[in-house]
């Protein structure tokens, strides 16, 4: 029995010296410190206006959370400002970020800029796929704009439609827009395309409209399509408005009847999934396969069924 205890006595001190001993070792293991370590993502937008976002910041922030990251959300001070963008992004890579989220202004100039400045830290894109991300979050495009084309032809009772070209270096919003386009061309609608800036369309608006003789209005953006619903209101005939997004402002406008309808998609799923991948590339860890992002075409007798509210209202789900 005595012998017993000893050998009991014996092992246990043994287990204990191992347990010292991986206490020890194990933070020196490589990726094992990389773990723990609290990641900085930084999150570059390509508005000024970061409510515009603010689903998918409420998505990344519930990641960065859940996986150990600090986030740093950072806007342009002027929408659609590529220099100004790739001036943030070298400044972040610099200040020793671990990965960069972006909503590129200009997918294909970030890239070469990236190549340039040898800036290898991983980079994640939402809205448009750049050469050189490691995952891009975001609806297939393409579909989107034959969607938001589908949505205005059901409606149509003759109106030539103003198609809004406000982020032409932004290929995702590019996508929409030609795609939209060639659908009304085989459907034989007139339509034309106009450039504009979100910020200038409160001015530039019933002048595009007069031009044209438009009486609907498709826009491929989110901050086009809040702009557009804003100033509509104050027109004395009100064309039909046409959009992508799924704010607050937009469901208000959907509710009320001055958006006919807009296509929508879960901002908070592509802000959580984006974290998630930055997170895994920084880590060196595998990439998930996540699933493309899927839409809803979304009106206002429809906006508050339970699959529509989960999308402008995630968290109250």
């Amino acid at each position: 029995m005595k012998i017993g205890r000893n050998l009991i006595q014996l092992v246990i001190l043994c287990l204990l010296g191992v347990s010292v001993a991986l206490t020890l070792v194990l933070p020196e293991l490589p990726g094992i410190e990389s773990r723990r370590r609290t990641l900085e993502i930084s999150v570059l937008i390509r508005e000024a206006d970061t409510a515009l976002w603010s689903n998918a910041r409420l998505g990344m922030e519930q990641a960065a959370v859940d996986l150990g990251a600090e986030l740093r959300f950072l806007p342009l001070a002027q929408d659609n400002d590529y220099a100004s963008q790739a001036a943030l992004l070298q400044r972040e890579a610099k200040g020793g970020a671990d990965a960069v989220i972006v909503v590129p202004a200009d997918p294909e100039g970030l890239a070469a800029f990236l190549e340039e400045q040898s800036i290898e830290l991983p980079v994640v894109t939402m809205e448009s796929p750049m050469p050189g991300g490691r995952a891009c979050f975001t609806p297939e495009n393409g579909e989107m704009g034959r969607a938001l084309a589908g949505a205005f032809l059901e409606d149509r009772r003759g109106e030539r439609v103003l198609l809004l070209d406000t982020a032409s270096r932004s290929t995702g919003v590019a996508q929409r827009l030609q795609a939209c386009l060639q659908t009304l061309r085989e459907a034989g609608v007139p339509f034309e395309v106009q450039k504009a800036e979100a910020q200038s369309l409160q001015r530039e608006l019933p002048g595009l409209l007069g031009q044209t003789g438009a009486g609907a209005v498709i826009a491929f953006d989110y901050a086009a399509t809040e702009a557009l619903a804003s100033v509509a209101q104050e027109l004395p005939e009100q064309p039909l408005l046409y959009g992508v997004g799924a704010t607050g402002a937009i469901a208000a406008c959907l509710e009320k009847g001055t958006i006919a309808a807009a296509a929508a998609w879960s901002d908070y799923a592509a802000g959580y999934s984006s974290v998630q991948e930055a997170a895994r590339r920084s880590r060196g860890e595998r990439s998930l396969n996540t699933p493309q992002l899927g839409f809803r075409i979304v009106r206002g007798e429809n906006l508050y069924e339970p699959d529509n509210q989960k999308l402008f209202f995630p968290v109250m789900y």
